[in-house]
């Protein structure tokens, strides 16, 4: 059965929006502050599933044509490859490097490869979530 919801369609778009720029802001805030790639994937799947609940998953599939299942597997390819990098020059394991980088718009910003991890984690976590929250919404 299939209603009309206007109104929660309506709110959805507009809290799915501010869901997914604190999800940004989280991401980016945690290299200093609690946060990151976990955090932000989560958040982000939440806006996700918050479109889904309001709308239905294929209307969501037709807007967002992600194969979740790819886009875990690029996340850990780009998080083994970021912490495997410090094999290649020689440094101890996990070992990030940063440097300060004058950026327009930002001014003097510090850019390290710990973001990359966190974007592999990033990607894996969504990938993963919506993976286990589509197949369990599929089966009906």
């Amino acid at each position: 059965m299939k209603t009309n919801d206007v109104m929660l369609q309506t709110a959805t778009k507009v809290v799915t929006f501010i869901i997914l720029m604190f999800a940004v802001h989280i991401f980016f805030a945690g290299h200093y502050t609690p946060g990151g790639g976990f955090i932000g994937g989560l958040l982000t799947t939440t806006a996700i599933v918050l479109l889904m609940l309001a709308f239905d998953i294929p209307t969501v599939k037709k807007v967002l044509p992600i194969n979740y299942v790819v886009l875990t597997a690029a996340g850990l390819l780009i998080a083994i490859a970021t912490a495997s990098a410090s094999i290649i020059f020689d440094v101890p394991f996990f070992t990030h490097a940063y440097d300060y980088f004058d950026l327009p718009l930002f001014g003097e910003t510090s850019l390290h490869s710990a973001l990359l991890f966190d974007i592999g984690v990033y990607l894996v976590v969504v990938g993963v979530t919506m993976t286990i929250i589509q197949t369990i919404g599929e089966d009906e």
